[in-house]
């Protein structure tokens, strides 16, 4: 996933998941001789987010290493929390545009930070969860996109997930023995989506039926592998912003344009 020497950006949330990626990939870094730079993005929830940059700036001071963060505010001109009556409006979740957000603004920290690779902490669970939602909200085509081995030179920076065989428990036991200080609270907004009953159903397979996510995990790289082989995943350029995108007007931009719209219209 990750070449010898390589300069490498370690999105931090502030998370144990995070915090634990950064840890090892510390390590091993230093035998590879990886440059390593974190990276950070405040969406801008009161009372939840501050906590996590805490951690994350004391642990990336503790080794020694270069630092980024970058908001919402500062990006799109608004933060998540700013974002909720237009959310509200249009009966979606906080999770279904702030996800939109978050990828775009790790591109752009990544390419500031001028790294050639960001790893994100994605875990087993995380993965497969992700794969069972596409499945249920009938987003087949997304399937591609979750190919580990994909990758796009219309994209600024390739991601790779090197915890995507790890289960978030096994994660959370590394971050308690390690003593890692990670974000004690949840996001407030955790909870409106599909994805926490997904986890929730998915804990209870797996503690009646051991291995079930693991085998999961095999299937879904088997299908998604197969359907990567199959399709032809080439992006247009975003009329406005210029980016790669799926459509002539990418997700960020037509809807940051209408959560403008929202705003200065309440204002």
């Amino acid at each position: 996933m990750i070449g010898r020497g390589e300069r490498v950006g370690v999105a931090v949330s502030g998370g144990k998941d995070s915090l634990s990626l950064l840890k090892v990939l510390h390590q091993l870094g230093q035998a590879r001789g990886n440059e390593l730079v974190v990276i950070s993005v405040d969406e801008g929830v009161a009372g939840y987010r501050d906590e996590a940059l805490d951690h994350a700036r004391s642990l990336t001071a503790e080794l020694g290493l270069e630092y980024l963060t970058l908001s919402y505010k500062e990006l799109f001109g608004f933060s998540l929390d700013e974002a909720l009556d237009w959310k509200d409006e249009r009966e979606v979740t906080s999770c279904s545009f702030c996800g939109v957000f978050r990828r775009r603004a790790i591109d752009e920290a990544a390419a500031k930070a001028r790294v050639s690779v960001v790893a994100t902490a994605h875990n087993l669970d995380d993965y497969v969860q992700t794969f069972l939602m596409n499945l249920m909200h009938g987003d087949v085509r997304r399937l591609g996109w979750l190919d580990p081995s994909y990758s796009d030179s219309s994209f600024p920076v390739r991601r790779v997930k090197p915890f995507m065989e790890i289960y978030e428990e096994e994660v959370a036991l590394f971050a308690f023995q390690s003593g890692v200080q990670f974000q004690s609270v949840s996001c407030p907004y955790m909870h409106e989506g599909l994805r926490s009953e997904v986890r929730d159903y998915l804990n209870v397979m797996e503690a009646n039926h051991p291995g079930i996510k693991n085998v999961l995990l095999r299937s879904a790289l088997d299908v998604i592998s197969r359907y990567s082989r199959s399709t032809e995943k080439r992006a247009v350029t975003c009329s406005n912003c210029g980016r790669p995108s799926s459509t002539s007007l990418c997700n960020v931009c037509r809807m940051s344009m209408s959560i403008k719209q929202h705003i200065n219209y309440r204002g």
